[in-house]
């Protein structure tokens, strides 16, 4: 497979984005205006493209370039699976310049996904620390879903 990475989606990477949201339970409502949006207010994009600038894989960061990281939305069109696509995002969020001195990167992932993640160092072990979270109550039928 023949892929190349950029840091900056085109309008028609952004339907196909928007095409790949669809198909997942946890961005399935999510609108183009709002991926637009989304999209000019992350610190970080790494996104993967075909031969034909087709996207297919994607994932973004949110950063205060110092201290914390987290990464959101890590995804690869559903025909491209099981070919080590997801590793090569990963590895290029955890080896991207721009992190390499972050004290600590954190994601969110479904229970069956985290021995994938531990590969890069991510633990659900916290020490004393713990991971909460604040619902929007407008937005409290999406978090539902998930």
């Amino acid at each position: 497979m023949t892929y190349r990475i950029v840091s900056h989606l085109t309008e028609n990477q952004i339907s196909e984005l928007l095409d790949l949201y669809k198909n997942e339970f946890w961005s399935n409502k999510r609108t183009h205006q709002d991926v637009v949006q989304m999209l000019a207010e992350s610190d970080i994009i790494i996104a993967l493209v075909d031969e034909n600038e087709k996207l297919i894989g994607f994932t973004r960061i949110l950063t205060d370039f110092v201290y914390r990281a987290i990464i959101f939305d890590v995804i690869i069109k559903p025909s491209q699976r099981k070919m080590g696509l997801g590793s090569k995002l990963m590895d290029a969020v955890v080896n991207h310049p721009q992190l390499n001195s972050i004290e600590w990167i954190a994601l969110c992932c479904l229970p069956e996904m985290v021995p994938y993640y531990e590969r890069w160092g991510f633990t659900s072990e916290l020490g004393k620390m713990q991971l909460m979270f604040r619902i929007n109550q407008s937005n409290k039928e999406i978090a539902n879903d998930n």
